[in-house]
């Protein structure tokens, strides 16, 4: 096994999960705002630090995504905020992308920027403590998108990210998003998601990526969010394994899903029905932002010295999506 495979196992194992705790600056304020709290280096610390110090991280988060500014600042009580998380027992890493910008040649979709200086700034990241790092691209459906411009060009530069982060010895999650914005069918979503992935294993494979220290983030299969025709969450599930199942190599060892917009219990459901019928070797975790922190986000800015109880608001949510990863959650304990 090597290092890299052990890490991204480390990370997913024993139905832990990912954190995504990258939120741009902008992002964040933006969070923030929606429950009325000013958007301060110090508040989008604190918030952070309350879910970081919780006492279900331990059992349920095996890795966190960190922003530039947050890998740079230090805990309440000194330490690097790489070394808490690490002292409760997971793994630092770091979103390296630069975001997505308007795509050359096709103006309505995107590409992801970043690669300019990539080497240089992923040395001061794992000087830093990141294990692993994030690059994100983005997909929109319609009937002419994804382009064969969009899906080749942000797996090009997936593929690009992922060799250098292997050459600085962290684990790269790749995660290309196919949104769920629109109103096309769930056909539509699993037929272009196919092609997604698929286009960026042939760019990983063809620029020496070692598969088995990988960690994919994809999309579930969903209609979009406008659609007439939504299917169930149990079809939701099938789709997704099959889609993963024909377009994922063996050698990844673990698939770690995005929530792309979905509630927070419409994401565990979901997740937790993937568990249930995946008939494959891959670990099928998850790594969630808002799906994770939204409803603690909500209890914290009543009270931002309420840890405790926001802590416990946080803990609910991470125990039941780890739940979801072992396929052992239930309707049910959402009210114990």
């Amino acid at each position: 096994m090597s290092e890299l495979n052990s890490i991204a196992l480390k990370i997913v194992s024993s139905g832990k999960g990912i954190l995504a705790a990258d939120e741009s600056t902008a992002t964040m304020t933006k969070r923030l705002q929606s429950v009325k709290i000013d958007s301060t280096a110090e508040n989008r610390i604190l918030f952070r630090e309350t879910l970081f110090s919780s006492k279900e991280m331990k059992k349920c988060i095996g890795g966190v995504i960190l922003y530039d500014e947050t890998i740079k600042q230090k805990a309440s009580n000194g330490k690097n905020i790489s070394q808490l998380i690490s002292d409760i027992g997971s793994i630092a890493g770091i979103k390296v992308d630069t975001g997505a910008k308007q795509l050359a040649g096709s103006p309505e979709e995107k590409i992801t920027e970043g690669l300019d200086g990539l080497r240089e700034r992923l040395k001061e990241y794992s000087k830093l403590g990141a294990k692993f790092t994030k690059w994100r691209g983005v997909y929109n459906i319609t009937d002419r998108y994804p382009s064969r411009l969009s899906i080749d060009s942000n797996a090009h530069a997936l593929a690009r990210y992922a060799a250098l982060v292997q050459e600085c010895n962290m684990v790269p999650i790749v995660e290309p998003e196919v949104l769920m914005d629109g109103d096309h069918s769930a056909n539509d979503c699993f037929e272009k998601t196919s092609s997604v992935i698929k286009k960026c294993f042939e760019e990983l494979i063809l620029h020496k990526v070692d598969l088995s220290g990988v960690i994919l983030k994809p999309n579930m299969i969903l209609a979009g969010n406008n659609s007439k025709n939504q299917i169930t969450n149990e079809e939701t599930a099938k789709l997704t394994v099959k889609c993963l199942k024909e377009s994922v190599p063996n050698e990844v060892p673990g698939i770690a899903f995005l929530s792309g917009g979905q509630s927070e219990l419409q994401a565990t459901e979901n997740l937790n029905l993937i568990n249930k019928f995946n008939d494959t070797n891959f670990i099928m975790s998850y790594s969630y932002g808002r799906a994770l922190q939204q409803s603690a986000l909500k209890h914290w800015a009543k009270d931002v010295k309420d840890i405790q109880g926001t802590q416990k608001v946080f803990d609910h949510r991470a125990k039941m999506c780890t739940l979801a990863a072992q396929g052992k959650w239930s309707k049910e304990l959402e009210n114990n």
